[in-house]
């Protein structure tokens, strides 16, 4: 259905656009509107490119910030037709390209604190176009798939978004189980939920992780071609991605994976 080609040479591309995603982050996190789950912080696979949830703006109307891969730039538009963006093959380092999209969103109103740790950094900043475009065509194709599967499922199930901060494409299908867990040294309560996500860093791999992993249930089932179990930092599960590269019926073995893991696993985590 879709084609899945090599990322081997993306990784200083992906950091480049991993910290870029971070300085267009910081503006939902300081400035839109709150999400409990904080789902407004996340950006949203569009046509051409990642773009942040609209953000509202002092004097009437709203914004939106976007890494866009069609003309390889950042971009922040207004709903009165401003638009202003920097080249991402220019070179920036993330300190540069956060103080540009700063400087650029007070002069629509918007001033205050933001994270600033998250983008602040003088690396160099490489950019491939080729890369980069590749890059998003594997993620349109993700994306499309995770929607076919989310198709299949019931219950509560949250938007396919990438997080700036893990640079990950996911969603989450939420059980009925309340869970308690410690959070910032504090014990909170949570719904049990099982994400599937695709991370495209280093060796880059598909996941699958139920929570809370009750491992005397999972563990001994295995899962489908390539795909395994995975217990070492993190719970849950993974799909190396180079098993699907090429791969006519890479999407079918992506869907295989996670209905897999969704049989398994939704029946731990609802009440």
């Amino acid at each position: 259905m879709f084609h899945f080609p090599s990322l081997e040479n993306f990784e200083p591309t992906r950091a480049t656009l991993h910290n870029y995603a971070n300085a267009i982050g910081v503006i939902p996190r300081a400035f839109g509107i709150p999400h409990p789950k904080w789902w407004h912080i996340s950006l949203k696979v569009v046509v051409d490119g990642l773009t942040t949830d609209l953000i509202p703006l002092p004097g009437g109307g709203a914004m939106s910030l976007k890494l866009d891969f069609a003309t390889h730039d950042v971009v922040i538009q207004t709903s009165n037709g401003q638009k202003m963006s920097q080249s991402m093959t220019a070179g920036l380092t993330g300190t540069q390209m956060g103080d540009w999209v700063l400087d650029s969103v007070a002069s629509l109103g918007l001033s205050g604190e933001v994270a600033r740790g998250k983008f602040e950094s003088d690396d160099e900043r490489p950019y491939n176009p080729e890369e980069a475009s590749r890059f998003f065509e594997v993620l349109t194709a993700v994306y499309a798939v995770f929607k076919t599967h989310q198709a299949n499922l019931t219950g509560e199930i949250g938007p396919i978004q990438l997080w700036p901060h893990g640079f990950d494409l996911a969603f989450e299908w939420f059980g009925t189980l309340q869970v308690e867990a410690e959070e910032h040294g504090e014990l909170q309560t949570f719904p049990s939920q099982l994400n599937l996500g695709f991370y495209p860093g280093g060796e880059p791999y598909f996941y699958s992780n139920p929570f809370p992993f009750v491992s005397d249930q999972l563990l001994p089932h295995t899962l489908p071609d390539g795909a395994k179990w995975h217990t070492e930092g993190w719970e849950g599960s993974m799909l190396p991605y180079q098993t699907i590269i090429g791969d006519s019926k890479g999407s079918e073995r992506i869907l295989d994976f996670a209905t897999a893991v969704y049989k398994l696993a939704s029946p731990t985590l609802t009440a």
